[in-house]
């Protein structure tokens, strides 16, 4: 175990905690719109960075590597429709979901369906499958984290997995997404500064582009190919919309990350945000896939592909910049996963426990529900981590694949389409999920972010239709849309007569931290 490394290690959690903290009596929790949005008050720099942190987890220095090592420049297929992704999913969303989600009084991106496409078999199945596909999500982050600390630190896999998740966990009770939205803003300072320093630093190595891809050549040609190693996808042009799809407009039906468009501070921030989403993109989103090609060669025989980036720094890097290189591996991960728990805790307390369980439920209530959820995924994941660890890259492009599915379409037309109505939006979530599920399962040759979007569009728009006349869209949603159209602030008149002062999460939050 390096001590420098260990030591800007540790430095990086304590600054996280401290802004942590910071960014808690700042932004304060003082209702429950604070709470779980951050009183709609994140401006355009942060809204870019917590959106692109939260969407990258730890799959982009495990999952980017692997895929570049084992399959070579077919990998950048999934960095091509990364690249837009920021600037697409809040050209789309962004402006108009923030007013429409602010005028129906929603709080959660869940509520927020709801809301739009009233019946509670909306919020109770997209309730029910958020939480069951983030748990998997999360599980990857973990498996991510346990991986990063074991090299770091030298220990065990096991045990550094469960000092990984007990701090993950730990900053996650910290709770309050303007803390989250705050701490992902900082770590994606940490992981572009990381990505470019050993990228920069491997390149130099390899001595540039042309000489690491005529050494490439020499070992295998396929690797240069945009099919993959061995030709494996040989116009395979379903796998390869697929890949461009998956990270381009999927994580538009992500819940996680959709709820940042609901916090921003108001609609034209969305704007800005795009273009610092873009940026960022630009300097961090090709370079892990890279990175794995440029391994075949410094790394021919590494056992596991998806410790490819982290070997290279602990190879290649002085000690002090693998500290940092380290922080910004820790960092991707620690973003998505205090978001993904975030929101599960939330989901689990108030789209499904007070929903439809405990209308009346007090503050403590509340707050243990979702803890104890957190603490149940924490448990659950950790040891299946341990026992039984699948593949980062292979858990997030599945359950990022069902998501994207399943939510795609409903978010979207939310703010789009008059039409869509009840119907059609649970026979999309429910049919786009299912056509992902069982292409991913069953080995079908139609990758199952293509098919599940297919059937998940195709169903929204043929049920919406069929069914206008027996489920038409409320007047007032009609008005709420076309008032998210406009630009400029909502008339008071149309403000949603929600109460946000139930605040059952953030009262006590805010009693233990005063404690």
């Amino acid at each position: 175990m390096n001590p420098i490394v260990l030591i800007f290690l540790v430095f990086y959690y304590v600054v996280v905690v401290a802004i942590g903290f910071w960014a808690i009596k700042k932004g304060g929790a003082k209702d429950l719109e604070g709470y779980l949005l951050g009183g709609r008050k994140v401006g355009p720099l942060v809204t870019a960075m917590t959106l692109q942190s939260t969407s990258m987890s730890g799959y982009m220095f495990l999952g980017g590597g692997s895929a570049g090592y084992t399959t070579g420049y077919w990998s950048i297929w999934y960095a091509v429709g990364d690249i837009g992704g920021g600037v697409v999913n809040l050209s789309i969303l962004g402006r108009r979901m923030r007013k429409l989600s602010k005028i129906l009084g929603s709080l959660t991106s869940i509520e927020y369906l709801e809301h739009r496409y009233p019946h509670a078999a909306t919020r109770l199945i997209s309730g029910g499958l958020s939480v069951f596909l983030l748990f998997f999500y999360v599980l990857a982050q973990f498996i991510a984290g346990g991986k990063g600390m074991a090299l770091v630190t030298g220990l065990p896999y096991g045990a550094a997995l469960a000092i990984a998740v007990g701090i993950i966990m730990l900053y996650t009770f910290m709770g309050g997404y303007f803390a989250v939205a705050y701490t992902d803003f900082f770590q994606s300072m940490v992981m572009v500064l990381g990505m470019i320093w050993i990228f920069t630093a491997t390149l130099i190595h390899v001595g540039g582009f042309t000489a690491v891809n005529e050494a490439i050549g020499n070992i295998d040609p396929t690797y240069l190919s945009i099919w993959g190693k061995d030709l494996a996808n040989r116009f395979a042009w379903s796998d390869l919309l697929g890949a461009v799809l998956i990270f381009s407009v999927g994580y538009m039906g992500w819940p996680h990350v959709v709820t940042r468009h609901m916090a921003m501070a108001s609609p034209k921030t969305a704007r800005l945000a795009a273009v610092y989403s873009t940026i960022w993109n630009l300097f961090f989103v090709t370079a892990p896939y890279l990175l794995g090609i440029f391994a075949i060669i410094v790394l021919p025989n590494l056992a596991d592909p998806e410790m490819a980036i982290f070997t290279l720094a602990e190879e290649l890097l002085p000690a002090a910049v693998t500290g940092i290189v380290m922080a910004a591996i820790m960092a991707a991960i620690m973003s998505t996963a205090d978001s993904i728990l975030l929101q599960v805790g939330t989901i689990a307390s108030r789209d499904l426990y007070q929903r439809f369980f405990h209308p009346k439920a007090t503050d403590k209530q509340m707050v243990w529900v979702s803890r104890i959820l957190v603490a149940v995924v924490g448990i659950v994941g950790l040891i299946i981590a341990i026992f039984n660890p699948p593949g980062v890259f292979a858990v997030t492009i599945f359950t990022t694949s069902v998501l994207g599915s399943a939510f795609m379409p409903a978010y979207v037309c939310a703010v789009w389409w008059k039409k869509a109505n009840t119907p059609g939006a649970l026979a999309s979530i429910i049919g786009g999920a299912i056509t992902a599920f069982l292409l991913e399962k069953l080995g079908f040759t139609i990758n199952p972010m293509l098919g599940g979007l297919v059937v998940s569009w195709a169903l929204m728009i043929i049920v919406s239709h069929a069914t206008q006349k027996s489920h038409p869209v409320a007047d007032h949603i009609i008005k709420a849309m076309d008032e998210a159209i406009k630009l400029g602030p909502i008339p008071k008149d149309m403000l949603a007569k929600s109460d946000f002062n139930l605040a059952q999460e953030a009262n006590g939050i805010n009693k233990k931290i005063d404690k």
